[in-house]
């Protein structure tokens, strides 16, 4: 038998260096758009060009096009993860700094967990898991504490966009168990293009609804606000994206997984040096609960209840 190649060490460096430090930049990049870009409108845009991107590139390279079923499931998905989750995410950094932001979505583990404990149940409650989960909600406490923030000095979070990004973290969670079940396309980039362009054009159809396009001056936009836009779409989703799967076809899931806790380590760094963002005693503390939490969550095996039906392990975050 053939020895398996492996890869240039650089190229997976590279690989890594991509979903750590892009995909952990993004947040700030975000947070640089939406302060001229309404963020509905700013959202599609990122993710009608992108998904374009990656749906033209796959039919070209002779990937067959979405079923009708397939895009019916593409689309129940995009309105969870990019309606709701990055709809959410992009509305709340009017009011929340990118740090925050992304520490407060690295709670998608813990409602992950809570859903195959709860709903799905593949998995059993461990003291190991309770734990964890009461750690990484602790850490959310932390960060949107009033009277920590008074005693530390720092700002409070604003109520709404923290509220906002909780349920972004719950919708993606939610997304996650749904893909198990629903019919989608063989190939990974064709699905996740597929998504994205559903996910774009809903998301501009939202923006409409809730009348983002009335007043706004696409000639107003700063030039930094458009290479902010850029960014997201050819580093955050087109380079990112591709660094992922590549990465998924050479390293194990738990290595490529392990960009869940260095990206808000990466989103508060550059949120400070770049951003002029405040990191204080409470972002810190709070920062720390919620990856601990996340660390023991993701490194724990699934244990299933005796009577449970074998599942397909939770597929990984593919997009920031």
């Amino acid at each position: 038998m053939e020895a398996t190649v492996r890869p240039p060490k650089w190229k997976t460096l590279l690989a890594f260096g991509i979903i750590y430090f892009v995909w952990g930049s993004t947040f700030l990049a975000i947070r640089v758009g939406v302060r001229e870009v309404p963020p509905l409108v700013l959202a599609s845009m990122r993710f009608l060009v992108a998904g374009g991107v990656l749906f033209g590139w796959m039919r070209l390279s002779g990937t067959p096009s979405p079923s009708r079923r397939e895009w019916l499931a593409a689309s129940l998905l995009a309105v969870c993860i990019f309606v709701l989750d990055y709809g959410l995410l992009f509305w709340a950094e009017q009011r929340v700094p990118s740090g925050i932001a992304a520490v407060m979505l690295a709670t998608i583990p813990v409602f992950m967990a809570l859903s195959e404990i709860l709903i799905l149940r593949t998995q059993r409650l461990t003291l190991r898991l309770a734990l964890a989960l009461l750690v990484g909600i602790g850490g959310v406490g932390v960060l949107v504490s009033r009277s920590l923030s008074q005693s530390f000095g720092e700002a409070p979070i604003d109520r709404a966009g923290a509220v906002a990004l909780v349920i972004a973290a719950i919708s993606w969670s939610i997304a996650s168990a749904l893909t198990r079940k629903l019919p989608l396309p063989a190939s990974k980039v064709m699905s996740s293009g597929a998504q994205m362009l559903a996910g774009g054009i809903l998301l501009a159809l939202t923006a409409a609804l809730f009348g983002e396009f009335r007043g706004f001056n696409i000639r107003a936009v700063s030039r930094g606000a458009w290479y902010a836009l850029a960014y997201l779409i050819v580093a955050g989703s087109i380079v990112g994206f591709t660094a992922y799967v590549w990465l998924i076809h050479h390293e194990s899931p738990t290595k490529v997984g392990t960009y869940a806790y260095v990206n808000p380590v990466v989103a508060v760094i550059v949120g400070y040096f770049l951003g002029g963002e405040t990191v204080g005693p409470r972002t810190l503390l709070g920062t720390l609960l919620v990856l601990v939490s996340v660390v023991v969550i993701t490194t724990t095996r699934a244990r299933k209840p005796a009577a449970a039906p074998l599942a397909e392990p939770l597929p990984e975050a593919a997009e920031t």
